[in-house]
């Protein structure tokens, strides 16, 4: 990638995994989301470090180890390796896998825990309301829609239990007002708003903060019948993994906090946006730069899920179309506010349409003439003639215009510009007629210009594609014989094509 030092960090989270079971390609999506906007960043020269990993204590994985007959460290030991591994096979480029069973980061939560307690803003109060198991959260009558859990919609069960409470209500006047202040802090503004609207002006209730009923979880050290809410736990791996310390922060944390952006879905930005800010708080810690509640992938216009038996796992879809092929679709059909659809159909029209045919078909037919009319070897003859001058100025821009959508975080329309370029590159091919300029001697030193510009579009494309499909890019580029990673048309560059290899064969439906 490109070779700039900028002094300018960039921090950028995922939500962990809940060790529950194996992710299925909508959880993956955000793996990938993230890796796209952090692999972006390193090439525009930012310090990046990119944190992901598993979310590992609490009473439904206590009873799903208990159904396997092994211990819970047993069974999350089991599937944080299987999230990795897909993590890994999606071609994500973290920095770091964190677990929350780690002992440096239960130790660092027990510190929070009494810090906030020495405060006065956790005190010892007693739990009765509604509680959903799979989502490990109390509601209030009121919250519950027709009568079961907001957020996933399965039974509530009455419970009342002893228990510590976080004083929420105490930071709500200084929340409101970061918001005002922050108009950034929460995307899309549908999310803020919906925030704001149900659950701010209603009124914060104090949250519970610990639970007695189950002991999965990382003990209150000075009250050790409690284990530690997991959102209190799962939330503040954020900063202990980069070296916070109640005592003493460590250098790292000073470098990299605040985070620059906590990616989730858009199911969780509710603890990030109303209970992380306010922890936060209470620690005298600054408030993340933004937080991006990003939109669901359905399975044919429908939430994924094992009851409904619709489920696709990433690693599934890779052995039959491949890493960048997933990762194009899924980064591609989402869009920035509303959920995406997810179908085989859907995924091998767009395989064929944009990756075979506009992508593939243009890098193909360009290294295939370099290699029949130059033996590869093409350098800027200087012939140009006005149609070039459209080309290379949407060569030119394509840098910015990438860039633009990507500060708001719109992936799938910063591959949109990519694939306008190709698709010009290609209409490119079709005005100039590269076959017909072969065939009069006189055209020769026309026909290596319009290679020459063909193969500039194709380079750019390839650079500002990488972070999107980073295996795809390093094949473009090493077909057409050239590593300059800057994104502009150079007049100077000296191609050494290589063999045309088709980068997506074209998928038969009726195979499939």
């Amino acid at each position: 990638m490109r070779k700039v030092i900028n002094v300018e960090k960039y921090y950028i989270t995922t939500a962990i995994a809940y060790t529950s079971g194996k992710p299925h390609i909508g959880n993956t999506y955000e793996i990938v989301l993230a890796d796209a906007i952090a692999r972006y960043k390193r090439f525009k020269g930012f310090d990046v470090y990119f944190q992901t990993g598993t979310d590992e204590h609490g009473e439904k994985i206590e009873l799903k180890a208990k159904e396997k007959g092994i211990t819970p460290k047993e069974f999350v030991d089991e599937v944080a390796t299987e999230i990795k591994n897909i993590w890994d096979i999606m071609n994500t480029s973290y920095d770091k896998f964190v677990r929350t069973t780690d002992p440096k980061h239960e130790r660092q939560v027990q510190k929070i825990f009494k810090k906030m307690y020495d405060k006065g803003d956790i005190y010892l109060g007693k739990y009765e309301g509604l509680y959903c198991t799979p989502c490990e959260s109390f509601f209030t009558e009121s919250q519950l829609i027709d009568g079961k859990c907001p957020d996933c919609g399965r039974n509530v069960e009455k419970a009342s239990e002893e228990a510590y409470f976080f004083r929420l209500s105490k930071y709500q006047d200084r929340l409101i007002q970061y918001y005002n202040e922050h108009p950034g802090f929460i995307k899309p503004d549908s999310r803020k708003n919906e925030m704001i609207n149900n659950f701010i002006k209603p009124g914060l209730q104090d949250l519970c903060v610990s639970r007695t009923s189950f002991s999965w979880g990382i003990p209150v050290d000075f009250d050790p019948k409690h284990v530690v809410y997991v959102w209190l736990d799962a939330l503040t791996n954020y900063i202990t993994n980069i070296g916070y310390d109640v005592d003493s922060p460590s250098e790292e944390f000073k470098k990299y906090w605040p985070a620059d952006l906590h990616l989730i879905g858009k199911d969780i930005v509710r603890f990030h946006s109303i209970y992380w800010p306010c922890f936060l708080m209470s620690l005298d810690i600054p408030l993340p730069k933004q937080i991006f509640g990003h939109p669901w992938l359905l399975f044919g216009n429908d939430k994924m899920s094992k009851s409904k038996g619709n489920i696709l796992y990433a690693d599934d879809l890779v052995k039959e179309f491949g890493v960048d092929a997933i990762r194009y679709y899924v980064l591609h059909e989402i869009p920035y506010a509303n959920d995406g659809n997810l179908t085989r159909e859907l995924l091998i029209e767009r395989v064929n349409s944009d990756l075979a045919n506009v992508l593939g078909n243009l890098v193909n037919r360009t290294v295939a003439m370099a290699n029949k009319y130059f033996d590869g070897k093409i350098q800027n003859t200087n012939v140009f003639e006005s149609i070039d001058k459209e080309l290379i100025e949407k060569v030119n821009s394509l840098d910015k215009n990438v860039e633009l959508k990507m500060e708001n975080l719109e992936v799938g329309a910063a591959l949109d510009e990519i694939f306008d370029l190709l698709r010009r590159s290609n209409k490119y091919i079709d005005e100039t007629m590269p076959w017909v300029l072969a065939k009069d001697q006189s055209k020769i030193a026309r026909l290596e210009t319009v290679i020459y510009n063909l193969l500039e579009s194709i380079r750019v494309s390839a650079v500002l594609l990488k972070p999107f499909l980073p295996s795809t890019g390093d094949e473009i580029l090493n077909q057409i014989g050239l590593e300059d990673y800057s994104a502009s048309f150079n007049d100077n560059n000296i191609y050494k094509a290589k063999e045309a290899k088709p980068l997506f064969k074209r998928i038969d439906k009726t195979q499939v």
